[in-house]
């Protein structure tokens, strides 16, 4: 468990109808904020295979709920590099070791030797990004990434494969005006070619139902006490309340064409 009490919170100094939806959460008490849940991460996780010889990178670790899972691997090192400097003080409350680090940085320019890491990953971050700004990011973990090296992603997904444009421009309009952060989720078939582009060897592919706000799997994320935590929260603020509200429509509204997605890459 993070707790947050005398730390900032990430989007701390934004008002509250306009901050990122997933700040916004985060505010309210939510500490899992990956679109297919922890059930996700940790099939992930399980594809990355995190060993004690392995040098770990993880970019936009956000509140730190992966990055904890992470370090009881106990790997040879770990950097979490993130460009919000509130979300680098959260994770640093969770470091125990010199070879543990939190860090300033871009996901696109980490500033990592050539072949430093052993595995690399991000969750939640890549959807937020245009194409060029995925590709850019894709291709810094291929570079800072050893020969055999395993790379993981967990986003927002789009189904089925031949989606027409449309329905997609439809979805990313009216995620982007709910969450206030330009939302631009692909098909699992794009996310996939989007890897193998940069010279990844796709290994494993896990999907979820995009559930974030339903009252199952916030409680298996977040546990009885952390939802009713967080409810409480929600309805002492008139403004948190409609935007969540809003956020759990958009949600529902495409709930048959978005989903999420887990991809284990490696390195040839």
């Amino acid at each position: 468990m993070i707790h947050t009490h005398d730390c900032p919170m990430p989007g701390a100094n934004l008002d509250i109808q306009r901050m990122p939806g997933h700040w916004l959460l985060a505010r309210l008490g939510k500490r899992v904020l990956r679109p297919g849940g922890l059930e996700l991460t940790q099939k992930m996780l399980d594809g990355l295979n995190i060993r004690s010889q392995d040098r770990v990178v993880e970019v936009a670790p956000g509140m730190g709920a992966t990055a904890a899972l992470t370090l009881a691997k106990q790997p040879a090192s770990y950097v979490a590099i993130d460009r919000d400097e509130a979300a680098v003080a959260q994770v640093r409350r969770i470091l125990t070791g010199i070879s543990q680090q939190a860090v300033l940085g871009q996901a696109h320019e980490t500033g990592l030797k050539d072949g430093e890491a052993s595995v690399f990953y991000g969750e939640a971050m890549l959807t937020m990004q245009p194409d060029p700004m995925k590709r850019r990011i894709i291709a810094e973990a291929f570079r800072c990434l050893e020969s055999g090296g395993r790379y993981g992603i967990h986003e927002l997904s789009l189904s089925p494969n031949d989606l027409s444009e449309t329905i997609k421009q439809a979805v990313q309009k009216d995620l982007s005006a709910s969450i206030h952060v330009g939302a631009r989720p692909l098909t699992v078939g794009e996310w996939s070619a989007l890897l193998t582009e940069q010279g990844f060897v796709v290994e494993s592919v896990a999907e979820a139902p995009m559930h974030l706000l339903e009252t199952g799997r916030f409680v298996r994320d977040e546990g009885l006490a952390g939802t009713l935590r967080f409810l409480w929260n929600v309805l002492r603020n008139r403004h948190a309340l409609a935007r969540v509200l809003d956020m759990r429509a958009v949600f529902r509204r495409h709930m048959a064409h978005m989903g999420a997605i887990a991809i284990v890459v490696r390195k040839p």
